[in-house]
């Protein structure tokens, strides 16, 4: 039993307590499904263990919040905490040198500047040409920057700022109309910029964040080196980061 699930056995007793204990057991498993196939994508400095032990808080989160009358089963309800808990534990885990965020903008920059001057997506030799270094050293640049990939995707903002585009998606707020309408724009966002990348980018994002591949997979799958494809995957992120910077109005956050 862990410390956390022995102070809810403080806190409601001995027979729902156990009953807790009880489901956290029987997901166990799940837990350990979700948090391996994270862990598959995230740097090698990355515990499984810790992973775990996040994903468990956000078991016990499901089991605790959990409604029977909005007829959904619980293994589809906690699969959606455990993930979302483990999601926001690496969030908070900000390994990554200010210097390789830098070289992201930086990148996220030079797309933008090329799109607009070629009025098309530009290649990788036209993106290292407009930051002024070699294309050797911006493929390096890429694998500097593949652990900056733990944020949200749809995290841009002016100057430098970071604010969730999906900010208004929530469990209790979800359907509002106004929420879906706006989540419903930003999907059509994404596709369009979807749908005008490279053949090669689009798939490796298709692979990676819907069929949830890992990188060795799809380097099986599409006859290229691992690292070529690392590289690939942190520049199509890249280049949707850069388009919804440019044609999605974020609002600066306020100084307190």
């Amino acid at each position: 039993m862990t410390a956390a699930s022995a102070q809810y056995q403080y806190d409601l007793g001995d027979g729902e307590a156990s009953r807790r204990d009880a489901l956290v057991l029987q997901y166990l498993p799940l837990v350990r499904m979700i948090a391996k196939r994270v862990h598959d994508r995230c740097p090698p400095n990355v515990s499984l263990d810790d992973l775990v032990s996040t994903g468990v808080i956000g078991l016990m989160e499901a089991i605790d919040n959990f409604d029977p009358s909005l007829k959904v089963q619980l293994k589809t309800y906690a699969e959606r905490r455990i993930r979302g808990a483990i999601i926001d534990g690496l969030r908070e885990m900000d390994w990554v040198p200010r210097e390789t965020r830098r070289k992201a903008k930086l990148i996220e920059a030079a797309i933008r500047a090329a799109k607009q001057r070629l009025g098309r997506e530009p290649s990788e030799e036209e993106i290292a040409a407009e930051l002024g270094i070699s294309p050797s050293d911006y493929w390096v640049w890429l694998n500097g920057i593949q652990a900056i990939d733990l944020k949200r995707l749809e995290h841009v903002g002016p100057d430098g700022e970071e604010c969730s585009l999906l900010k208004f998606v929530s469990d209790g707020e979800e359907n509002w109309p106004s929420h879906l309408l706006e989540r419903a724009e930003l999907e059509r966002v994404l596709a369009l910029a979807i749908e005008r990348m490279p053949k090669l980018e689009r798939a490796i994002l298709n692979f990676y964040y819907y069929e949830e591949l890992s990188l060795s997979e799809i380097a099986q799958i599409v006859g290229l080196h691992l690292s070529r494809i690392a590289q690939l995957r942190v520049q199509a992120v890249l280049r949707l980061r850069s388009h919804l910077q440019r044609v999605w109005n974020v609002p600066p956050k306020r100084k307190q």
